[in-house]
């Protein structure tokens, strides 16, 4: 605590504001500096005349913070560096053909496979950081080693946040009074400069934007995911992202993984789409219930994501158009852009 600034203590405690209220310091434009070094920039006639004890306040913002950690169910922890699959079996008890997977923070993995094949079960594991106890056999370590319980039982510390194609809101609440709960929730010092910022992303993403004052159970399907990623991207403490089939969320994908990966989060997600699998640093192949093959996405799957890319967005904006009511015309560049993808699938075909 002590070698922290004012504004990395706010960070991590933001509870750490009620203290310094109640005890009538502000702090404002000194956040650079740490708690000694801020009750040291008090002169001598200060001191006296508001009966500043810096002893007694420094100690007593560390039992604070011990307290309300407590009372919180708050334990400091190692960052969460990466996430490990050790190899289990498939559905006919036949060994996964690997030898472990290692994904760090920042990194994207696709999962691959036909329908029932196993891939929300892949999910399902790394959700319940699986130790050999589920059917699959596997074993998931954080940071190269066994997991704590916790992440299996503690409310106040998820390590998975999952997002999928059925989004839907029931609770009778406008969108800024949702991202109110979520920010008070946990503790957010700033909170109408995070919900702006949640906003902000959800309608980078979404196809159609909206309001703080929207009720979120008016949102359309696309809008909710689109909010759902942005909260989980700037506001949930989850490490690790899961996201279940979310090709057909209407929202732009390629900026929803940008943003998840941004904030530090390792991303897993189970797709049938081949843009977001070759987005992917590697994809997993499931087949009959395990883990088929580990892929490394190459330099020519990487330079064949750039034409389906630009597909993509010719879809994305003949979509748009069509919202708009706009009549649908396919320009020169349109057409380049269809006989170039045509033409670097036939080659990759061959």
């Amino acid at each position: 605590m002590n070698n922290l600034t004012l504004g990395q203590l706010l960070e991590k405690y933001p509870f750490v504001l009620g203290y310094l209220e109640e005890n009538k310091l502000d702090i404002k434009g000194k956040e650079d500096k740490t708690f000694e070094e801020f009750l040291n920039g008090f002169s001598q006639e200060e001191i006296e005349n508001f009966a500043i004890d810096k002893e007694r306040l420094m100690n007593n913002l560390k039992e604070y913070i011990e307290q309300m950690k407590t009372f919180l169910g708050i334990k400091d922890e190692i960052g969460i560096e990466s996430l490990t699959i050790l190899p289990g079996h498939n559905k006919s008890n036949i060994p996964e053909d690997f030898e472990s997977l290692t994904i760090k923070k920042s990194q994207i993995i696709s999962i691959v496979g036909p329908t029932g094949s196993g891939k929300s079960r892949l999910l399902a594991d790394i959700e319940w950081t699986a130790q050999r106890d589920t059917p699959t056999g596997r074993t998931i370590l954080i940071n190269g080693e066994i997991p704590d319980k916790k992440w299996r039982f503690s409310s106040n510390n998820r390590l998975v946040a999952q997002l999928s194609q059925n989004m839907n809101f029931v609770m009778d609440l406008t969108v800024r009074e949702f991202l109110e709960l979520h920010a008070e929730s946990r503790l957010v010092v700033d909170v109408e400069d995070t919900i702006n910022k949640i906003i902000e992303g959800a309608n980078n993403l979404a196809g159609e934007k909206f309001e703080l004052d929207t009720p979120i159970t008016s949102l359309s399907g696309g809008q909710s995911r689109a909010l759902m990623i942005a909260d989980t991207a700037i506001l949930s403490s989850s490490p690790i992202v899961l996201i279940d089939e979310i090709e057909n969320a209407g929202i732009d994908r390629r900026k929803a993984l940008d943003l998840l990966i941004n904030k530090n989060k390792i991303v897993l997600m189970a797709t049938h789409d081949p843009t977001l699998a070759l987005i992917a640093d590697k994809r997993i192949v499931i087949k009959n219930g395990g883990i088929d093959k580990i892929i490394e996405t190459s330099k020519e799957e990487k330079e064949l994501l750039v034409e389906l890319e630009k597909m993509d967005n010719f879809i994305h904006k003949m979509r748009s158009n069509l919202r708009e009511g706009k009549q649908l015309q396919v320009g020169e560049e349109e057409l380049k852009c269809m006989k170039d993808v045509l033409e670097v699938l036939i080659v990759e075909s061959k």
